[in-house]
């Protein structure tokens, strides 16, 4: 099995006559947690929702685990082993947590629909399986005692921790977090900070797309960095914060690395 788990080459995107990306790629190997920034307007955005099927683009090549997938839809991705936050929270707020994580982890199911409408006994096996997993997830996550509660009432906090345990339930060869340190408070960032290192030394393989350079460079073993639609430096941490062209253009000119 290939160490590579993404590797996306030469994407470009138009909007109309805005060029958005041009010949952006990244290579993530597996264990990593990769990160991508950019101040905005950069194409971070579009270039995440093109690797993960919100955008089609104009070009490009991609693969995950060595097998080329076709970024055309978000739930095709998804099964391909992609799975995806979002940074406007998108859970079902009259659902529980417990079935928000189920609902995830129906990607991964057997029984179909005619199983669900028979309810034949491998199907109720398979949902308390499910709903199991669910329970696992969200007590990784550390939010198992909310499992009967509405999304919608939980914290902002919790909502992403839930967020993050759905798109666990899909057992991702990848997991895409867009922009999940969002509206968070300090303390809730070093939740979310734990809660990340801990994906990673669980053997998952994490790219992460925020605006806080801090969390980002803290965290991640590689680093890209877009700027104008346009990739202007990738690699380690130190060595991206000591770049002239991240300095001018993202960081400032009166940041100092230390």
């Amino acid at each position: 099995m290939t160490n590579t788990v993404l590797r996306v080459a030469n994407v470009s995107k138009r909007f109309g006559g805005l060029q958005a990306l041009s010949d952006v790629g990244i290579t993530i190997d597996r264990g990593q947690v990769y990160g991508l920034i950019g101040p905005n307007g950069a194409g971070k955005t579009t270039f995440f929702n093109v690797i993960t099927g919100l955008y089609t683009p104009d070009s490009g090549v991609f693969e995950l685990e060595g097998k080329a997938y076709k970024p055309s839809a978000v739930h095709e991705v998804a099964k391909a082993g992609i799975a995806r936050t979002f940074q406007n929270i998108r859970l079902f707020a009259d659902m529980t947590a417990l079935e928000n994580v189920m609902v995830g982890r129906h990607i991964r199911t057997r029984s179909g629909l005619i199983g669900a409408v028979l309810r034949t006994p491998g199907f109720k096996h398979e949902e308390a399986a499910i709903a199991k997993r669910a329970q696992e997830l969200l007590d990784y996550v550390g939010i198992g005692k909310y499992a009967e509660f509405k999304a919608r009432t939980l914290s902002y906090g919790d909502q992403r921790r839930l967020e993050i345990a759905r798109a666990l339930a899909t057992e991702p060869k990848l997991i895409a977090l867009d922009e999940p340190a969002a509206g968070m408070n300090a303390t809730e960032k070093v939740v979310l900070r734990e809660l990340i290192d801990r994906i990673r030394k669980d053997g998952r393989t994490i790219l992460l797309i925020e605006h806080d350079v801090k969390l980002v460079m803290g965290l991640c073993d590689r680093v890209t960095v877009l700027d104008y639609g346009k990739q202007i430096a990738e690699g380690a941490p130190a060595d991206v914060q000591r770049n002239e062209k991240v300095i001018e253009a993202y960081l400032g000119a009166g940041h100092k690395t230390h």
